[in-house]
């Protein structure tokens, strides 16, 4: 038996009257659509078996029975499906085929589930799959896809947790929950999000660059023409929110760079893409949801990353960015609204844009803009010791009315995770500053008795401070005060560039949801999945330790860039292979297969007391003096053996 629920919309009971379905007893089939999405209305969806002997029912109602479940549907216990297909029902697929087995007999039986643009694609698509070898070879394909993307970088440590979560779970949760399906149990949305998908993406340098760059293009087409960008979109109309939000459009020089940086392929900068033509968000909203026009102007990708850095360089009275309605918090929607509100946070943020635009503005010759980018960091850097420095940490923002925010002054939200390490990996931050600022981000942020690491102490609760929606979650519950893992990751990716592997590995066995399955208490405690990255997890008496939000976060591409980057110290650039690890003392060595293209490289990283031996880089059984990996798709196999002294903190 097979069965499907049809929803064909993005709720199904918002749909279910509209589901047409139609039995085709011939080719064994139940076909359905959905006129009325106004997007998707001529796609044909489809279950077919090749088995003719069979029955169907399009009708909910009659495969589960009356006050049926699908533990225990009705279907099951009879001989005969009714054949009932139509509109204005409680819409289903269910293909039965009846078949007698003798012991030791097997019986293969194949249903296929699809979707066509219109009934003569569904069928040709019915067509092509007919048989077991077709399917056999579609499943063939599927494990070749996931066995080269998962496997493209593999890692053997003395930690079995980190290898379990960085061989295949991150990229998988990355790539088929956050890129392809956009959706989760937690949020059921399907639409793009401008800094969301952005950053995931740049976590697959190293196994699919050119997803980056399809969408580094597809994104740079979701600017409007003043310089800010769509903050989320549905595909394939586009329509979508426009906001007041102060760091999306960053994001796309960011991940551009990255790209450049990683592959090479500086001809993405000089793609041509078309802006977006929309009324501006005005000065007392929020936001709004509209369709907005294509416009006519288009430019390259390197004019769109451009125009993203000059429209962000306004400032307010402490010479801070505006935060507008939320920077990469988005519950502080109430901070800056009043267009006055200033961003420490996202001082350090475009401060780090500036800098790494700054170099391919300068191997393109736009001397113009290299000396207003530098100009325009070095002043962001000075304003933000000046005025963004509390004394023992940064601070996080500034309101309308020129309250600090994530001061000691404050009752509440003192101190703000992301300051303190953006300080630091943005470079801006004065390096004794960020040291003491880390320092007090460990004090006060890391409770080592839960094992998680808050955004932000104390949490928003009862003082007049509003600083938007973030104070509507409890105290210690997502981004007020409890563990948002984003912001986690970076603390840890922040004490790896400080030369701390204490530290850094400290919060990656804190945040590894394998470490919160290691007893039935733990289980108990956490509650989510402990294969994938949880969003958040909860710092609030009784449920303190327990896992929120699970699959659909950004936190697992960050997550995989904090082990293979941070932690096991790889770096790409363009045919450049850097392996600068910050690791744990007692690690001897550990292992990692590297493939580029259609040549493998295996790489042995061991760690030795200083004194002992005499640090090398030894590439196919000669010193290396490069002290970098030269990369060539050569279809052969390299070794790679790299002696390092062992580091103490």
């Amino acid at each position: 038996t097979s069965y499907v629920e049809w929803v064909l919309g993005d709720m199904r009971h918002k749909y279910a009257m509209h589901v047409n379905t139609r039995v085709d007893l011939t080719g064994s089939v139940i076909y359905a659509t959905n006129p009325y999405n106004p997007d998707f209305g001529s796609r044909v969806s489809f279950l077919q078996t090749d088995d003719k002997v069979n029955t169907m029912t399009c009708d909910r109602t009659e495969f589960l029975g009356r006050n049926g479940t699908l533990q225990n549907p009705a279907a099951m216990f009879r001989s005969h499906l009714s054949g009932k297909s139509g509109v204005a029902m409680d819409p289903c697929a269910a293909i039965q085929v009846p078949f007698d087995l003798a012991p030791g007999q097997e019986r293969e039986i194949i249903f296929r589930l699809g979707t066509g643009h219109d009934l003569h694609d569904a069928k040709d698509i019915i067509h092509r799959f007919r048989g077991s070898a077709p399917a056999y070879s579609a499943l063939e394909s599927i494990w070749q896809y996931w066995s080269r993307t998962l496997g493209s970088v593999q890692v053997e440590t003395p930690d079995p947790s980190l290898n379990v979560i960085a061989n295949g779970w991150l990229v998988y949760q990355t790539l088929a929950c956050r890129i392809w399906a956009r959706s989760g149990f937690y949020q059921s949305g399907g639409a793009f999000g401008f800094r969301d998908q952005l950053q995931d993406a740049m976590a697959l340098v190293h196994s699919r660059p050119e997803l980056l760059r399809e969408y580094l293009l597809l994104f740079a087409s979701r600017q409007f023409t003043e310089g800010d960008v769509q903050h989320w979109w549905h595909p394939p109309a586009g329509r979508g929110v426009r906001t007041h939000c102060s760091d999306d459009y960053l994001w796309l020089p960011l991940a551009a760079c990255r790209y450049v940086t990683a592959t090479g392929d500086t001809g993405v900068m000089d793609e041509y893409v078309h802006f977006l033509d929309g009324r501006p968000v005005n000065p007392e909203d929020d936001s709004y949801y509209d369709l907005p026009n294509r416009s006519d102007e288009k430019d390259t990708l390197y004019e769109h990353c451009k125009r993203s850095v000059l429209h962000g360089l306004r400032y307010g009275s402490h010479g801070l960015p505006l935060i507008g309605t939320c920077d990469w918090n988005d519950g502080m929607n109430k901070v800056g609204n009043l267009g006055r509100g200033e961003s420490v946070w996202l001082g350090f943020f475009l401060y780090d844009v500036l800098n790494q635009l700054v170099r391919v503005a300068e191997s393109r010759g736009d001397h113009e803009f290299v000396r207003l980018s530098k100009k325009a960091a070095l002043k962001i850097q000075g304003n933000i010791e000046k005025h963004g420095w509390d004394g023992e940490w940064y601070r996080r923002a500034y309101f309308d009315n020129g309250q600090p925010l994530g001061s000691a002054d404050n009752d509440e939200c003192q101190i703000d995770s992301i300051s303190q390490s953006w300080s630091v990996l943005s470079g801006a931050g004065d390096p004794g500053r960020s040291k003491t600022a880390m320092e007090s981000l460990n004090k006060r942020l890391v409770r080592r008795e839960h094992s998680l690491v808050q955004l932000l102490d104390p949490p928003f609760d009862k003082s007049e401070m509003n600083p938007g929606y973030i104070k509507g979650y409890l105290p210690g519950v997502r981004e007020n005060g409890g563990q948002y893992t984003h912001a986690a990751i970076w603390a840890a990716m922040a004490f790896s560039k400080l030369g701390d592997w204490e530290k850094t590995w400290e919060i990656l066995t804190m945040i590894n949801p394998v470490n919160h399955a290691g007893s039935p208490e733990e289980v108990e405690r956490y509650k989510t999945e402990p294969y994938v990255m949880a969003a958040d997890v909860y710092a609030l008496s009784p449920h303190i330790g327990r896992g929120g939000w699970t699959w659909y976060t950004g936190s697992a591409g960050w997550m995989y860039r904090l082990i293979v980057e941070s932690i096991l110290g790889l770096r790409i650039e363009k045919d450049k292979l850097f392996v600068e690890p910050c690791i744990p003392a007692e690690w001897t060595f550990y292992k990692i297969r590297y493939i580029y293209r259609e040549t493998t490289y295996w790489i042995t990283i061991t760690q030795m007391d200083e004194g002992s031996t005499t640090p090398a880089f030894i590439f196919d059984g000669a010193e290396n003096h490069d002290k970098f990996i030269r990369l060539v798709n050569d279809f052969k196999d390299h070794t790679a053996e790299i002696r390092l002294n062992r580091v103490i903190v």
